[in-house]
């Protein structure tokens, strides 16, 4: 019973996430997928973010957590479209959820909707939720063995952020043994080493990512 209850909610998923994919692609909307550990940096890098793209782009987020609306509130000062979902425990964000907070959206006004995901660094990576690119966000107060400890993220995403560089030295963090498990698991994947509260090496990040999403809307469009 436990199995077929399991295959059951990853098939809904699944079907979910197809028909958000389909929704973004009609739409135009780029969508990014924010998955790191609590405490990685996520909320700060979407505020940095923000304030460099808001100009450029018409941005929306949908806000992931288990309680509480702060990282939501944090956002708020930004004066843009922002939905809340609490997961109630959850660990992750699904394709179903994902589906009705972009209803709140006025799609014509949206052009990047970024999810930060529940903090975490399994399950968000097993729940396909219609995104463009899942984007792996680490920090070297974390260890450089994350990579090979949650190998799916860091194989699936389109990018990998490594975040609060600026501690480095304060930390038995090993640099080239994280690149090279960056190297064995996901080869393509750009490695954007970066600190939020040095204003360190976002610059890249923020090339990266309009690039990406130009290239994306273009090839959605032909």
């Amino acid at each position: 019973m436990e199995i077929k209850i399991l295959r059951e909610v990853l098939e809904a998923n699944r079907d979910a996430a197809e028909e958000v994919r389909e929704y973004l692609r009609d739409k135009g909307i780029f969508m990014v997928n924010l998955i790191g550990s609590p405490g990685s940096g996520k909320t700060t890098l979407l505020e940095k973010t923000i304030e460099h793209l808001k100009d450029t782009y018409r941005i929306a987020v949908i806000e992931g957590d288990v309680a509480t609306d702060r990282d939501a509130r944090r956002l708020q000062k930004y004066d843009i479209p922002i939905v809340l979902i609490n997961t109630g425990g959850s660990c992750h964000l699904e394709s179903v959820s994902i589906r009705k907070a972009l209803g709140e959206f006025e799609a014509s006004a949206t052009d990047i909707v970024f999810v930060e995901n529940v903090g975490n660094l399994v399950c968000p990576a097993e729940f396909d939720i219609g995104e463009y690119a899942k984007i792996a966000v680490s920090s070297v107060t974390e260890g450089h063995d994350k990579p090979e400890k949650y190998p799916l993220l860091f194989n699936e995403c389109r990018a990998v952020i490594l975040n609060k560089v600026d501690l480095v030295q304060f930390t038995d963090f090993d640099s080239p043994a994280y690149h090279e498990s960056i190297r064995k698991l996901n080869p393509g994947a750009p490695l954007f080493e970066i600190s939020c509260r040095q204003d360190m090496g976002l610059d890249k990040w923020y090339e990266w990512l309009s690039k990406t999403r130009d290239e994306w809307l273009k090839s959605v469009r032909r």
